[in-house]
């Protein structure tokens, strides 16, 4: 059951965006330079995303 509900949170960190928050959140504190709001981190993500070019037809 341990291992179901750590799945289930790893899975739901994942998609929510908050394991890629948390991995920035420590880069910034690792290279001294600080963080963007996380509103800005998203939009900045969503932007990247748009931008990048994919061989989907849709």
């Amino acid at each position: 059951m341990r291992r179901l509900v750590a799945g289930v949170r790893w899975y739901l960190r994942e998609i929510g965006g908050r394991a890629r928050w948390e991995a920035y959140l420590a880069g910034c504190a690792e290279h001294g330079h600080p963080p963007l709001s996380r509103r800005d981190f998203e939009r900045r993500r969503a932007d990247a995303r748009a931008a990048t070019v994919s061989s989907r037809c849709c």
